[in-house]
């Protein structure tokens, strides 16, 4: 194969029944279910194109959620030789996690999440989790977020190494070690080296947070959809397209973006 494909999941190619932007009807198909009710849809469209990408290239799911949460989605195109979660913590290699690759990573979770803690209140923070034991998260009422929260823990973190990111009612904060990009990089090496890419091959990437910002400039071409937080700073890079809708339109447009590319690199 000439073209590995690195694509996010929520919001670039998967989408809630609010983030649709359409309303849901029967043309979507349900690929999440969560407490029996089902919670993330793809369109038909979208469908057919990521079964079509997964037989002319290597496409990686790449993906901030944790295994657990990845599991649950029924993704077109499976099984998948290898995904990547955690936002790059861990490397699924034909669906179980590699343990050397996460074993590379030494961070402080429990003292950042103790600092985390000491600086929020239950009067605009719904849930704390943890991540597989590599990041930590807040679920927020996003209008009760007291102003400066955001810009004050960021400052925080970036003196101690980690990077903070709001995509929607949750605020990521992520070690800097922890990056889809790396991941990306080592996927494509093992791909590489057991002959399943060519050594020459093309990266694409596509993405909608600023957890994706690296793994898209890493990439020889890369799309983003025209919502999320790449929109809101307007991200942007000499070879990265910006998709004309949004919501899960856009999300088509993705998939047609990826598979005419991976057509031009295939004739």
């Amino acid at each position: 194969m000439n073209t590995q494909i690195a694509v996010d999941l929520d919001r670039t190619m998967i989408y809630s029944e609010g983030a649709l932007g359409v309303s849901l009807d029967e043309t979507f198909e349900c690929v999440e279910m969560y407490e029996g009710k089902p919670l993330s849809y793809m369109s038909a469209r979208s469908v057919s194109l990521l079964r079509e990408l997964t037989e002319t290239a290597a496409v990686v799911p790449t993906t901030t959620r944790t295994i657990e949460q990845f599991q649950r989605i029924s993704l077109p195109g499976a099984p998948w030789r290898y995904a990547i979660t955690s936002n790059g913590g861990n490397i699924l290699v034909d669906g179980i996690p590699d343990t050397r690759w996460r074993n590379g990573f030494d961070v402080d979770l429990a003292g950042v999440g103790a600092e985390l803690r000491s600086r929020i209140s239950e009067e605009w923070v719904l849930k704390y989790r943890e991540a597989d034991g590599l990041f930590c998260y807040l679920v927020v009422n996003t209008a009760a977020v007291p102003k400066n929260f955001v810009t004050e823990w960021s400052q925080w973190c970036a003196a101690h190494g980690w990077n903070v990111s709001q995509q929607g009612r949750k605020i990521y904060t992520m070690p800097n070690a922890v990056c889809k990009s790396a991941a990306v990089a080592e996927v494509r090496a093992r791909l590489i080296q057991d002959g399943t890419l060519d050594t020459e091959a093309h990266l694409l990437a596509a993405g909608d947070g600023a957890l994706d910002a690296e793994m898209l400039i890493a990439a020889d071409a890369a799309i983003r959809p025209r919502h999320g937080e790449l929109e809101l700073i307007r991200f942007a890079r000499p070879w990265l397209t910006v998709t004309d809708t949004s919501g899960v339109r856009a999300g088509e447009e993705i998939l047609e973006w990826l598979r005419n590319r991976t057509a031009v690199r295939r004739v």
